[in-house]
């Protein structure tokens, strides 16, 4: 009998945004949902993230900033990821980003960005119809 592995989604605060409460809004749905999820706490750089994402053996990388940092630490979190060769890992964010980021963001490599009033439910069926594992 085969055993399904559970979704595993590392939520992570990079930079210096001190604002949790809606990854851990978010990590508590994913969670409910059946998702295994790790969090890797507040000030997390690129770098700690895209470690953590490969020593946790992640299907997802779920980063949320709300300092108007988006712009250069979710490419960054890409940048790292291509060095390293890894291209199996679905790759969303969320908080406080302005339209007319998201394009660009998006061209960096991020799946999605979800903004502030998107239902968990959304998100959850987001990580669930776009693995790429």
């Amino acid at each position: 009998m085969k055993i399904a592995r559970k979704i595993r989604v590392l939520a992570a605060k990079p930079g210096l945004d001190g604002h949790d409460r809606g990854v851990k809004v978010i990590a508590r749905a994913l969670m409910d949902a059946g998702m295994e999820v790790i969090y890797t706490g507040l000030r997390q750089t690129p770098q700690q993230i895209v470690e953590a994402a490969i020593q946790e053996d992640v299907d997802v990388i779920a980063m949320s900033v709300l300092s108007g940092a988006h712009d250069y630490l979710f490419p960054e979190v890409m940048n790292l990821l291509k060095e390293k060769e890894i291209d199996d890992i679905l790759v969303i964010g969320g908080g406080i980003i302005p339209d007319e980021d998201v394009p660009a963001l998006k061209d960096s490599g991020i799946s999605e960005i979800f903004g502030p009033g998107t239902l968990t439910e959304d998100i959850v069926n987001y990580i669930k119809q776009n693995l790429k594992r």
